[in-house]
């Protein structure tokens, strides 16, 4: 684990509970940030990379509705629920929208800090390609229209003069377009363009 990740977010209402959490994950030695309700932590989250112990049950906007946010607005965070006897079924459903795991009240301390070892690998993971992705993005943005265009169909399979032929050029300019589309892209080569391709968003290059 990197020390760049090491963060530790919890969420939860109960002011007693986030002490006794904030003493055993600081022990382990996380950096643990704590807020009391969901809307606190939308408020000051800045897009950092950790994960998420999650409280199921709390007022307003409850651990299944933040998760649900967390989604929208593509946040990676991995997340761990805090379930109380009651809010299993709760859990599980946000299992089945994404979360990662949960973790029942009382728990084993040894367990939980297992969890969030797990967590934290899993943040590295996706914060990793969510940068890729990104950076991949912004690439492609940087490409004209025709060498967008130029692009899609290389990546579909077709030769200089097919793309030629779909596009109504000639192949010296499409080879000129495909070159500058392989140094904007920093692709090495036709295969890595291609895989690029497939690793942006579905609907990009078409």
């Amino acid at each position: 684990m990197t020390t760049d990740n090491n963060k530790v977010f919890l969420v939860d209402d109960d002011n007693d509970f986030r002490d006794s959490m904030q003493w055993l994950l600081s022990s382990a030695g996380y950096d643990v940030i704590s807020t009391a309700s969901a809307t606190e932590f939308l408020d000051t989250y800045q897009n950092e990379q950790g994960c998420l112990l999650l409280d199921v049950r709390m007022p307003g906007i409850n651990g299944l509705a933040l998760q649900q946010i967390l989604q929208q607005r593509d946040i990676q965070l991995p997340v761990i629920l805090i379930s109380g006897h009651g809010d299993i079924p709760m859990a599980v459903n946000a299992m089945k929208a994404g979360a990662l795991d949960f973790i029942e009240k009382p728990f084993d301390d040894r367990h939980l800090l297992g969890l969030v070892s797990k967590a934290l690998l899993e943040a590295e993971q996706r914060f990793s390609a969510h940068r890729e992705t990104t950076e991949l993005q912004q690439r492609f943005n940087s490409l004209s229209q025709r060498e967008r265009e130029v692009m899609a169909l290389v990546v579909q399979g077709q030769s200089n003069r097919e793309v030629a032929d779909s596009l109504g050029i000639s192949p010296k300019t499409v080879e000129v377009h495909r070159a500058r589309v392989m140094a904007k892209m920093q692709a090495t080569s036709l295969p890595v363009l291609v895989n690029m391709g497939n690793r942006l968003p579905p609907g990009t290059t078409t």
